[in-house]
Parts: C-alpha cells; structure tokens; sequence
C-alpha cells in the first residue's frame, strides 16, 4: 500500500516544480496535505539545484521551494510507494516514461496528469495513456487544468483551477491536497473536456502568438480566442464532453490566461513563428516544450476522424509544417463561407 501523504512529480520544468510547490504550501488539514513532495528530474543538476538550495532557478528563477520538497533522478525511487503520482513530462514523453514505471507504482496509487497535449501517431489523451500503460480504473485518474501559468502560480499570485475525474471522490481527494491561500480548485467529473481544453487552447494560442508576430490588433486576437474556442467546444462535445466544461476555468480560462501572457510558451511560439521564423527554429529559440506546435497535427486529426470542423487548427497544422507562409494569415484566419454566428458555428 501506498502513503497518502507522498507525492512524487514526475517532471522538474516549469509546471511540475509549480505545482510540488502548490503541494508544499496547501493548507489543507493535517493528514489531508503531502508531507513529502519527490520530483524526479532527468538532469543531475537540476535534482542538486532543488536538493541543496530549495530552487530550480531555470524554470522558476527567483523561487522558494518548501522544505519538503526533494528531487531525485531515479523515477521508480520517485513513484515508488508514493499515494499521489503527478504526471508533468511533455506529451509525447508520457509513455515512455510511464512505461518503465508500472511495476513500481503502487496499486491504490492515484495518477494526476497535468499534460495538455495529445499523443502524435495514436492521438491519445493522456487519460487514455495513463490508463493504457500504467492499468488505472476511473477513480485512480484526475486530471489538473485551467489557468495554469506556472511562475504566476509558483510566486503565489491568486489562482483557480479545475481537478477533474471520473471519480467525485478522487477528484475532491486531490483538490483537498492542493487547496491553499492563493490556490482554489474546484472539481469536476468531465476528464474528456478539460482535457481538451487544454490541449486545443495551446493551438489556438499559437495563433494568437503569429497575430502578434505580425503586427495584427487586438480585433483580430479576439477574434481568433472566440472562434477557437467555438471550435474547442465542437470538439469536446464530438467525445463526449460537457459543452458547460468550456463556459469555465479549463475551458474559457485557460484559452484566455494561455492566448494573453506574455508567460505563454504557446504564444510566444507563435510569435516567433509570426516574425518568420519556422516551428523548428521557434522551438529552438525556446527551452520549454510549446505543447501546441507538437500536438496541433494530432488535434486536426481526431476532428477530422469525428467530422468536427476545426479552420484555426487546421489552419495551424499547416503552418507549422510549413505548408502555409505566415503573411496569409490574416487572410486565412476567418475565410469561411457566411454563417449565423450559433452554438455550431
């Protein structure tokens, strides 16, 4: 069996250090909140950064992490006998590394994946990756999204989110574990929705990022955020989520928090790519994973599978693999035949 109140992150970027913090901090009653937060971390020096100053300064410069959170390079150490195991790897990382890892996990252990991308080749949401490699029943997933910016949340800045399982049970245990002064979940049982949520807003941020990039205004980015997340909706809906799911945090707030910041990786992809650069150069003008860019082929795949109209996505996925110069897109972005502007449209 397994202890409550250990947590291991499998991930030290950006997010996963977030959200060990977000661990550290909660406030929840005593029994109720981790007592020991183990991230793994491939890279050596980043483990020693956490282990001996309490930081990761590459991800999170400027930080304070408490002093129960430790970091080891050894993932099967790191999920070995741990109650919660939280998944913050890249998308298409998540199942190799959770490949080597199911003999190790515990099996009344509850995975939370904090991923918002899809798996390319299978087009996989990680609850189904999840579920796939590491054998998990409904009540032992949830899945953490909304508005998300890690150094917002890391610095304390007041923050909600949405945890979400098909367990009510599950889903209220992780908000328990989470709760503090400056970070409120809320919970919910639509996993398909707030995945996609947060996976869709990422492409979508893309384009917001090119707008910039090309100089466009703020009517155009508008646009684009109120058109993507129509489109985020259909398909949600398309798998069997809750169209609700899109009106709140992981739906509406997070396309807005994600199209926005300048924090965003995702914008600040596109706006690189919005100056001229390709998708390869802007992400190795980057040293975060812009989930977007590597999920975008996989999202117009599985609308197209279910007959979901998607033109922003579709239009992304052509840009990023170069199909498409950016110059066009202010006049491909809403070239659509004249329509009412209804829930469908």
């Amino acid at each position: 069996m397994s202890d409550p109140q250990t947590v291991a992150v499998l991930g030290a970027g950006s997010w996963g250090s977030a959200f060990a913090r977000v661990l550290g901090t909660s406030t929840s009653p005593e029994g109720a909140r981790a007592r020991d937060v183990v991230i793994w971390s491939r890279r050596p020096e980043v483990a020693e950064a956490v282990n001996r100053d309490h930081a990761n300064p590459e991800y999170l410069p400027g930080i304070e992490l408490p002093a129960c959170v430790r970091a080891v390079t050894d993932a099967s150490e790191a999920v070995r006998g741990a109650g919660v195991v939280v998944v913050a790897v890249p998308a298409q990382h998540v199942r190799e590394t959770l490949r080597t890892l199911r003999e190790d996990l515990a099996p009344d252990a509850v995975v939370v994946s904090l991923v918002k991308g899809l798996e390319r080749g299978t087009d996989a949401r990680m609850s189904q990756v999840c579920t796939e490699e590491l054998g998990l029943t409904p009540d032992r997933f949830a899945v953490v999204s909304g508005p998300n910016l890690a150094l917002e949340i890391a610095r304390g800045e007041p923050t909600a989110t949405v945890v979400a399982s098909g367990s009510s049970a599950t889903a209220e245990r992780i908000a328990a574990l989470t709760a503090g002064p400056t970070f409120r979940p809320y919970t919910n049982t639509d996993v398909v929705g707030v995945e996609i949520g947060g996976v869709v807003k990422n492409v979508i941020a893309l384009a917001v990022g090119i707008c910039d990039g090309q100089g466009l205004g703020d009517n155009s980015k508008a646009s684009v955020i109120t058109r993507g997340l129509a489109e985020t909706t259909r398909l949600a809906v398309a798998l069997g989520g809750d169209p609700a799911t899109m009106a709140g945090l992981a739906g509406l707030g997070d396309l807005v928090a994600t199209c926005a910041s300048p924090l965003s990786r995702n914008r600040t992809a596109g706006r690189h790519i919005g100056t001229g650069l390709s998708a390869e150069e802007a992400v190795a003008a980057m040293s975060q994973t812009a989930e977007g860019i590597k999920s975008v082929s996989a999202v117009v795949h599985v609308a197209r599978a279910h007959g979901v109209e998607m033109p922003i996505s579709e239009l992304m996925d052509r840009v990023v693999a170069g199909d498409v110069a950016v110059h066009r897109l202010a006049e491909l972005l809403l070239a659509r035949d004249l329509k009412s502007e209804g829930r469908t449209a």
